[in-house]
């Protein structure tokens, strides 16, 4: 009998650890998850308050929850080399790429396996309330092209074009064609104000 109150007493000490722990994570959660991402109307609401730029803008553009952003004619294509690139700060990369811009009815043709940067032709500013995600589109992704590999947070308080770290992962070329609605951008408040002041800030305008 005192075993089976032992056993007994056990559980329940176990249960109540178990619901002192869900009780902190939920509280703790309820503290850190401040950020929302914008619906339509509320990025409708931001730019009509100013907190959010899109120059050009095209209101038919935005979704239910993002605004597309279309390809513009600038391109950097990666120069053939042997030599170790060192990965560190002060690394330029336009030391390992050749800068390339398309007239009007022109394409470039990315190859099977080959990466390339390119650029957006709207330009996005946030006020310091607001950062975002930079996303590839479903539609180019069935495909084998992704349209933004890596670096997808957007700072608050940017003001610059896009660049786009684009990757062919099929085994077909892809014609990459200037004004295709590209990639998609996606809002979201953040939990106070800051301002991005980075090298890539305003050198972003330009590829």
């Amino acid at each position: 009998e005192t075993n089976n109150q032992h056993r007994r007493l056990l559980i329940l000490f176990s249960f109540k650890q178990i619901e002192i722990y869900i009780t902190h994570f939920r509280n703790r959660n309820r503290k850190i998850i401040k950020m929302s991402v914008l619906a339509k109307a509320k990025i409708l609401e931001a730019i009509q308050a100013g907190e959010i730029l899109i120059e050009p803008y095209d209101p038919s553009h935005v979704g239910c929850a993002s605004i597309d952003l279309t390809l513009g004619h600038e391109f950097r294509y990666y120069k053939p080399g042997l030599c170790p690139l060192p990965v560190k700060e002060e690394t330029d990369f336009k030391d390992i790429t050749e800068k390339l811009v398309l007239k009007d009815g022109e394409h470039y043709l990315l190859l099977p396996g080959q990466a390339c940067l390119g650029i957006t032709k709207e330009r996005v500013k946030l006020s310091g309330k607001i950062c975002g995600l930079l996303e590839g589109r479903s539609r180019f992704a069935r495909i084998g092209l992704f349209v933004h590999i890596t670096a997808g947070f957007m700072n608050p308080g940017i003001d610059n074009r896009q660049v786009l770290e684009i990757y062919n992962a099929s085994n077909h070329p892809l014609q990459l064609i200037p004004g295709t609605k590209i990639c998609q951008f996606i809002f979201m408040h953040m939990d106070g104000e800051a301002t991005y002041t980075g090298k890539f800030n305003k050198s972003g305008n330009d590829l």
